[in-house]
């Protein structure tokens, strides 16, 4: 029997999709790294075993060569003619070994990826890990496309597969790669540069994106406007009349009149005359039009506007209800319903909704309204409820999107929202004056999606033509011209999509950027407010090349990206004119660096006048400035040399304590609860080959100091598999082993109130091969047994220190040859150790 292989873009999307497929007769099994499940069935008539797994996201992602990634050896410009490479995106998963594992032996592929140029870049790079293992013919590779995860477009799906399109593949390879380029290379430039100068910044990276920065540029001009703004002062006549025991408030037609003498002379014709006569009264009926289909940036845009809730936390909330069945795929530029849309049959599934289900029956009993007209863009049909569900069922977050999604397709469904407009004019003298007002007459699509609603606000009189009502003194009132608010979330979407900047998936990417970089702080109402940093730096590109924050250059190269897309351009010539234009770009930026250089000296402080003495520099023996703003790093004045630290903890001395091989002062870094030693000059810059770049004397490998590896290392760290448990000599008298992985959280307490606590090197347990300790407490309060203050032994096997460890299974579930001493849990004298299980089983009896 023929073997079919098929790939989702989630695990949960593959388990959805198998249950649709099978009937709910799948099996289920785990694969290397996830789930996959299984059932007979018929394709291209004949029987054959279908397997459904997953990936998570891309499989793949692009960096470059290893000799680029350290910021300090490599010149960025070099950047924009590196050699590029594809490195497993989550390589912990080990994706690639699962797909190749599982398409070793297929007869088909079938890719079951989000329906969009993304999804269709994955499908390649699936098709590339398994064709290193398996052969597989075009002709024996297919393409699903579904747009809901539901029976119907599930099985539709299923039986009218197509193939992948390479060119949209193409499209996002090309925009990868000069993202890529030119990102890195302007931000590590600016990073540096401007890290190196000044203290206060207060962001870890000074990051430049193609859409990232348009993107604070539409912020930053607003910011300028509101800042220029110089009030103009201008005045009104008011002016009310007297009907039947009601003051009514009348319009002057002229407006605003913004020469104070004219207006005094405007106020003495009018006080001459005290009586306002009705000169006409027209009543017409208006019309509030229905929304269109919803698409992405629509929903984007009602989130933040309506429910306070940021692009990206939306689309998270979004995808969530998509992989669960509740709502259709949440990224598609589509506002138009297809033709053969299943619009009665969408609008039931919400008949029994306590919020609006009267409502849908009525709209189906009498019949629903013709959608608008919107534009198709031929990816993905709009964004619209998919079955049923209740606030119990999705959370606060998922069901404020999910009704967002339901009332605003019912309401493209209703009719519109009907009212009668009255518009009364009146002559004071030889001077006009208006009164509007309008009352509903149906309220259409606003019945449900409430927001709309209008109000009645007709005048409380009916007037009549040439009726006459005596006024009331009027009043020449001064105001001042106002400037506009900051940009809103939603404002600052609808500018991106005008401009093309990003596309429905990326825009909620690029805006949390620039949040996260401390460029713009969110205010109450969702508002976009520049910071200090983010001011400085589109001005900057402003002054130097305008072009670097123009949103016309992002927008000009997507159309180049999508000629590669519609097959009528080529890759390589595209993507070579691109990363040529913005390397001129940059070398020109580099050149004139000073121009924004002049700006941040005048709001950022130098970091030779910013923060504290801490440790000696190895170099000159002076003392170095600790600068605790973001990003926290050491500055030698006298060397003009500034050294990175590990960020998100406190920074303190070491005891006085030095490096043996710089004689830097050493420093000890603390974050929640974890600490470790580290030398400032090692940290960036490893004297020895088997450290590595960013680490601590906990991975050091020298022989002798009493900090480093061999000294410190106790046994290999199973809660992140690739780091080992290392005593902190820091830690006493509340003594502690973690991992010297800076990411891995794993903390031991160990000995809790012994004096001294210390690796002996070089020896290792015979029974499981941990290093080991020797534990020394005072003799008035040692715990052992019979007054005994001091003993050598294995954490794990010895019977009076183990009980003083507070172990897991979870942390030590398995052997594993370790890192700095050379490789833990060997065992000793060519004897085969027990597992770390073994002994703990013989511990937890």
């Amino acid at each position: 029997m023929k073997t079919v292989l098929m790939v989702a873009e989630k695990p949960s999307l593959a388990a959805s999709i198998a249950k649709i497929l099978s009937g709910g007769s799948s099996t289920s099994r785990k694969g290397r790294s996830n789930p996959v499940h299984e059932y007979d069935t018929t394709f291209r008539g004949e029987k054959v075993n279908m397997k459904m797994t997953s990936v998570c996201g891309h499989v793949m992602s692009l960096d470059f060569n290893s000799k680029y990634n350290n910021w300090d050896a490599v010149d960025p410009l070099e950047l924009f003619t590196a050699t590029t490479v594809q490195k497993e995106s989550m390589p912990k998963l080990n994706i690639v070994q699962h797909l190749q594992s599982e398409g070793k032996t297929i007869s088909y592929l079938v890719l079951w990826l989000d329906c969009d140029r993304e999804g269709e870049n994955i499908c390649f790079e699936v098709i590339d890990a398994i064709k290193e293992v398996n052969r597989l013919r075009d002709d024996q590779i297919f393409r699903a496309k579904f747009s809901a995860i539901t029976d119907v477009d599930i099985k539709k799906a299923f039986n009218t597969l197509g193939k992948p399109n390479e060119n949209e593949s193409l499209a996002v390879d090309a925009r990868q790669n000069l993202d890529l380029r030119l990102g890195c290379a302007f931000t590590r430039f600016q990073t540096k540069y401007f890290q190196g100068k000044y203290g206060d910044l207060d962001s870890t990276l000074i990051s430049y994106g193609p859409c990232q920065t348009p993107t604070l540029g539409f912020c930053v001009e607003r910011h300028d406007i509101i800042q220029t703004f110089t009030p103009e002062p201008y005045w009104v006549i008011e002016i009310c009349i007297s009907a039947e025991n009601f003051e009514v408030p009348l319009t002057y037609s002229r407006g605003r009149i913004f020469d104070q003498q004219c207006g005094h002379i405007l106020l003495l014709l009018l006080k001459q005359h005290n009586e306002a006569v009705v000169q006409s009264v027209k009543y017409s009926t208006q019309k509030k039009q229905r929304p269109q289909a919803m698409n992405t940036v629509e929903m984007l845009r009602f989130a933040s506007s309506g429910l306070g809730m940021g692009p990206q936390q939306t689309m998270q909330v979004a995808e969530r209800l998509y992989i669960s069945g509740y709502i259709s795929y949440p990224r598609t530029e589509t506002n138009s319903y297809p033709p053969n849309f299943d619009l009665m049959g969408t609008l039931a599934t919400q008949k029994s909704n306590s919020h609006w289900g009267d409502f849908v029956r009525r709209l189906i009993s009498t019949g629903i309204t013709s959608p608008r007209k919107g534009s198709d863009h031929g990816d993905h049909p709009p964004i619209t409820p998919m079955r049923a569900a209740s606030e119990a069922e999705l959370g606060s977050d998922g069901w404020r999107i999910f009704s967002l999604v339901c009332q605003n397709f019912i309401a493209s469904l209703s009719p519109d929202c009907t009212y009668e407009k009255v518009d009364i004019t009146f002559m004071i003298g030889d001077e006009e004056f208006t009164c509007t007002g309008s009352k509903v007459l149906d309220p259409g699509f606003t019945a449900v999606q409430h927001w709309q609603k209008m109000e009645d606000s007709l005048p409380p009189v009916q007037f009549v033509k040439g009726a006459r009502y005596r006024t009331k003194e009027p009043r020449l009132t001064q105001k001042a011209t106002t400037p506009p608010g900051y940009l809103t979330e939603s404002e600052l979407i609808t500018l991106m999509e005008k401009h093309g900047i990003g596309t429905d998936a990326s825009i909620p990417v690029h805006i949390n950027n620039i949040c996260v970089r401390n460029f713009v702080t969110i205010a109450s109402g969702r508002r976009l407010i520049p910071n200090t940093l983010g001011i400085l730096l589109v001005h900057g590109y402003q002054r130097i090349d305008p072009d670097l924050v123009k949103p016309s250059m992002r927008s000009e190269i997507e159309k180049q990206f999508d000629l590669i897309a519609d097959g009528k351009a080529n890759f390589d010539i595209v993507l070579a004119h691109a990363v040529s234009t913005f390397q001129a770009k940059y070398k020109y930026f580099v050149e004139n660096t000073e121009y924004m250089d002049q700006l941040f000296e005048l709001s950022f402080t130098k970091l030779s006048e910013t923060g504290k003495s801490l440790s000696k520099c190895g170099l000159c023996t002076r003392y170095m400035k600790l600068i605790s703003q973001k990003p926290m790093r050491l500055h030698c004045k006298n060397c003009e040399a500034t050294y990175k630290l590990p960020q998100g903890g406190s920074i303190k001395l070491y005891q006085g304590n030095v490096c043996p091989l710089d004689q830097f002062e050493l420093v000890v870094y603390n974050a929640g609860g974890k600490s470790f030693i580290l030398c400032p000059y090692c940290y960036n810059f490893p004297e020895i080959e088997d450290m590595g770049n960013n680490s601590g004397c906990n991975k050091c490998p020298h022989p002798t100091c009493l900090n480093a590896a061999p000294q410190t290392s106790v046994t290999s760290c199973q809660t992140c598999d690739e780091g080992d448990l290392v005593l902190d000599p820091n830690s006493g008298p509340a003594w502690r082993m973690s991992c010297n992985e800076l990411k891995c959280t794993c903390v031991v307490k160990i000995f809790t109130g012994a004096v001294r606590v210390a690796v002996s090197p070089d020896n290792d347990c015979d029974t499981c091969g941990t290093s080991i300790l020797t534990v020394e407490f005072n003799p008035e309060k040692t715990p052992f047994k019979e007054g005994v203050s001091k003993i050598m032994g294995c954490v794990i096997c010895h019977v009076e220190l183990s009980p003083l460890v507070e172990l897991s299974r979870q942390q030590f579930k398995r052997r594993r040859r370790g890192r700095g001493r050379g490789g833990k849990g060997r065992g000793r004298g060519g004897r085969k150790p027990r597992t770390k299980d073994e002994a703990l089983d013989q511990y937890f009896v």
